[in-house]
């Protein structure tokens, strides 16, 4: 049977179906014979938090909470594969963790932490360095598109990069991630890993009295990790610069004109929407009228996602009407959705004493589950414990 890389398949076990996720009682895992569904989300602790970033990401994180048991990370250690100096990385820490409270997410009935809380992620990133092909991390087209042409004087986290995002999810042995376009592949090399681990230690994994029956392919297998499956809830909003439509709204664009960051009061919002870039046309009467206009696409995007409803509903409402009429419109539903998050973030960054010891709780209750996973691997494997 090849391994990895060679073409997707279908996988299928005892006990288990890859849909219809519902909570459980807990999220520490006391049986590893079997695969208890869990959703694993995380979110890079660099620069502030944007529209784009709450819309594509931490506004499902908080929808996902209520049908199943999740694990949010804020993963640190990613953050210093591209950039490993930084000026305030722990604050960017707590802001990641703040918005995750301030939006929604229950820190008591899930699991919220920071990644070099929990350092089986990097005992596990090690061994899926092992695992994982040269190859395999040279055709990930995000380690091109960062390393540009420099490639040489990248940094060789960045390299291996998806190797810990794979031990992130496998280290709880999460089944369900949601992804973006931009993390897809870096989600199939995860199950391509846990595949070849799989495969080439099923017999070292039978005898350590672990691991669950599965089929893979048409091949059965006796496997400790899940081949994790991508979570969609429908399509994400793309939100693009507010200069720029052609661009994604970036953390890293030099102009702060570019993004509503979510720490933003309301005369920031309102300022950076009526100096967003449009065209000099009005607001067509039809989605059709949008395309070649990515501008005015993104704005009746970004209204859209923020009223929950499609793109022809906003044009139905302003079809027909200048921009001199709708940006106020988009400002003041703007503020309307993120004046509480805001409010509630600076809150908790004022006195990031309850942040602390949401985060402390977090990576207790994460580590406990990830310590029940590594002393399988280190049987696995071979280590002494």
């Amino acid at each position: 049977m090849a391994n990895g890389m060679q073409g997707r398949r279908k996988y299928t076990l005892s006990g288990f179906a890859c849909s219809g996720l519902r909570p459980s009682t807990s999220l520490i895992e006391d049986n590893m014979n079997s695969f208890k569904p869990l959703v694993f989300s995380g979110v890079q602790p660099t620069g502030n938090l944007h529209l784009g970033n709450y819309l594509g990401a931490i506004r499902k994180f908080v929808a996902l909470q209520q049908n199943n048991d999740c694990i949010y990370c804020v993963v640190d250690l990613h953050a210093i594969t591209a950039q490993l100096v930084h000026d305030d990385l722990r604050g960017q820490i707590r802001s990641i963790a703040a918005a995750f409270i301030a939006s929604g997410i229950d820190p008591n009935k899930h699991i919220v932490f920071n990644q070099s809380a929990v350092p089986q992620h990097a005992e596990l990133a090690w061994v899926f360095n092992c695992v994982a092909r040269i190859g395999w991390m040279n055709r990930m087209t995000q380690f091109k598109d960062k390393a540009g042409k420099d490639r040489e004087n990248a940094s060789l986290g960045l390299l291996a990069y998806p190797s810990l995002m794979a031990a992130d999810i496998l280290v709880y042995r999460a089944t369900h991630v949601p992804v973006g376009d931009d993390q897809k592949q870096h989600l199939e090399l995860a199950r391509d890993i846990a595949q070849k681990f799989n495969i080439d230690f099923q017999e070292k994994i039978r005898a350590a009295g672990t691991g669950v029956d599965m089929v893979v392919g048409e091949e059965p297998i006796h496997g400790f990790f899940p081949l994790v499956e991508p979570l969609i809830e429908g399509p994400a909003p793309r939100v693009m610069s507010l200069r720029d439509g052609t661009k994604k709204m970036s953390k890293s664009d030099p102009s702060d004109l570019s993004r509503i960051n979510l720490m933003d009061d309301a005369d920031e919002i309102l300022k950076k929407i009526r100096k967003a870039k449009t065209d000099p046309e009005g607001l067509p009467s039809d989605v059709e009228g949008l395309k070649g206009r990515p501008e005015a696409d993104n704005l009746v995007g970004i209204y859209a996602a923020l009223a929950e409803k499609s793109k022809a509903d906003v044009l139905s409402e302003f079809g027909g009407q200048q921009f001199s009429v709708f940006k106020p419109a988009l400002a003041d539903l703007a503020v309307h959705v993120l004046a509480p998050i805001t409010s509630e973030m600076r809150r908790l960054m004022d006195d990031t004493s309850h942040i602390d010891a949401i985060l402390k709780d977090g990576g207790e209750r994460a580590r406990a589950r990830a310590e029940a996973v590594m002393n399988d691997v280190f049987d696995i494997v071979g280590f002494l414990r």
